[in-house]
């Protein structure tokens, strides 16, 4: 037996988690990728990953834990296409240097790039043997969509407003530094709770969440986060942490009373139009969606969600979130001490002069996800890319790209 076969065997066995590493026979019917070779979750977040093995690993990241699946929409959105040859239109500099889209594609790894100008596909391109079926790890991307149902869950009355209680959907945190806190807190990770993200530092609490995703125990990962102490009052402090994006899926869950995969699809996927089924990591079998990774879903799929945000949510002439709730989720926000922190409820406001000038925003996964937002030019912008550690060592900033894009699209 091939001695690589072996090694990632045992490493599976590790994690205890050997029965998802290799597809069934009619996953491998359904989906192109699914006989390729994988890491494991643990090479993902050490950044023990070979560039190949990254792009494999990536585009059949459902493999590592078991998943809900969000079906395709019967009625697909149909994006038309209004092409234009972008690749000898952009040029941007980095310092004092020159760049063009082939050293942005290329230098940052880009697997793929679509860009919808008025709602239409002006670019579309595919690297390393993606296509427009290829489904994509999330990482964090997925904690905009997490905070969205929020928004759509108030609308549906499940959720009074962002000022209630956590504790009163998630019993389970009563009593520990959770309790006072507010969802508008979590929204901004400003719950004052404790937190080290360091995705590479195997003694982080981001890794002892991991862990406790990788136990498939039901209940474990709130475990986690109840045990954590306090470091500051509820709403006076911005540390991120994608703990707050898994307590932030409980209170989803708990308000609805259905997976976040299932509300998902019923209030954006189906009624929205998304052409391709989509996947989400669970915390344990037939468990809680992890709400801050872990939705696989294609490119295109990944642009729809970014228009129908741009759209203000509305869908079928109605929009789905409260007034104004787009408009403030992608904004830098104030807490409750005055200090303005540059996030948004779980978005990333724009950092460049260009992007703030246009109040753009984006929805970013570590290793190179992006949906990026231009409401002043009316563009969308999303990125699959296969950067092989988790430690944002992007060599172009790729908002410095997408800013040069819808700027070349006026």
């Amino acid at each position: 037996m091939d001695i690589t076969l072996v090694h990632r065997k045992r490493s599976y066995l590790s994690l205890g988690i050997i029965c998802l590493a290799l597809p069934s026979l009619a996953q491998a019917q359904d989906y192109a990728h699914a006989n390729e070779p994988i890491g494991t979750v643990e090479d993902v977040y050490n950044g023990h990953l070979t560039p190949d093995l990254a792009v494999s690993t990536f585009r059949n990241i459902d493999r590592l834990f078991p998943t809900r699946t969000i079906p395709a929409s019967e009625n697909p959105h149909e994006l038309s296409e209004a092409s234009v040859d972008l690749l000898d239109m952009i040029d941007y500099k980095v310092e004092d240097a020159t760049y063009d889209l082939y050293d942005f594609l290329s230098l940052d790894n880009v697997t793929g790039m679509i860009v919808l100008k008025d709602g239409k596909v002006v670019y579309e391109t595919y690297q390393r043997g993606n296509t427009p079926d290829t489904r994509w790890m999330s990482m964090s991307v997925a904690k905009s969509i997490t905070s969205t149902l929020v928004g759509a869950a108030i609308v549906d009355g499940y959720i009074e407003s962002v000022d209630d209680m956590v504790v009163d959907y998630v019993p389970e945190l009563a009593g520990s530094a959770y309790d006072g806190v507010s969802i508008r807190d979590i929204l901004l990770m400003a719950s004052g709770v404790d937190w080290n993200e360091t995705y590479t530092d195997p003694d982080s609490d981001r890794r002892d969440l991991l862990r406790a995703q990788i136990e498939q125990r039901p209940g474990a990962a709130m475990e986690v986060m109840a045990a954590l102490p306090r470091a500051y009052e509820p709403g006076t402090h911005h540390t991120y942490s994608t703990g707050e994006t898994q307590v932030l899926g409980e209170v989803v869950h708990g308000a609805v009373g259905m997976p976040l995969a299932d509300y998902l699809a019923q209030k954006i996927w189906q009624p929205y139009g998304m052409e391709s089924e989509a996947n989400w990591w669970l915390d344990s079998a037939d468990g809680v969606e992890i709400g801050g990774s872990g939705l696989s879903a294609t490119l295109r799929d990944f642009a729809r969600f970014g228009q129908f945000f741009l759209d203000d949510g509305v869908i079928d002439g109605k929009s789905i979130l409260p007034e104004g709730w787009t408009e403030t989720a992608g904004q830098p926000q104030d807490l409750s001490n005055g200090e303005t922190i540059e996030y948004g409820y779980m978005w990333w406001p724009g950092w460049t002069e260009p992007s703030i000038a246009d109040g753009a925003y984006a929805a970013i996964g570590i290793q190179g996800q992006n949906i990026y937002i231009n409401p002043k030019r009316n563009v969308v912008i999303a990125t699959h890319m296969a950067q092989p550690k988790p430690v944002g060592r992007e060599p172009v900033d790729p908002l410095v790209v997408f800013d040069a894009i819808a700027a070349a699209l006026d």
